[in-house]
């Protein structure tokens, strides 16, 4: 990783958690969800609409079951994951990231 977004990605907090909770799933999130990137990307204030800080969360057993538990697997999709969820922090949309090969 580049030192200047090796630097970025030191500053983002991650969380890991082992299954999306009801209130995700209630917002409309499938149960499955592998990450989710929270709170405004990098370079942006928090907005009275999406007031949360900036934070990566990884469903690390949901990543495991999605693997079907081979680890060599696993290590690579929960990287892949966090690469994802971190190309949201630095403001990519959806299109920015499969571009990037994170999808």
């Amino acid at each position: 990783m580049p030192p200047d977004l090796r630097r970025l990605a030191s500053a983002v907090p991650v969380i890991y958690q082992s299954y999306a909770d009801e209130d995700l799933i209630e917002q409309g999130f499938e149960p499955d969800i592998l990450g989710l990137f929270m709170g405004e990307p990098v370079g942006r204030e928090s907005s009275v609409d999406n007031p949360v800080p900036a934070c990566i969360i990884l469903y690390v057993e949901s990543i495991w079951d999605y693997c079907d538990g081979d680890l060599p697997a696993y290590r690579k999709e929960l990287r892949l994951t966090f690469l994802h969820e971190l190309g949201h922090y630095l403001g990519w949309n959806e299109e920015q990231v499969a571009a990037h090969g994170l999808e």
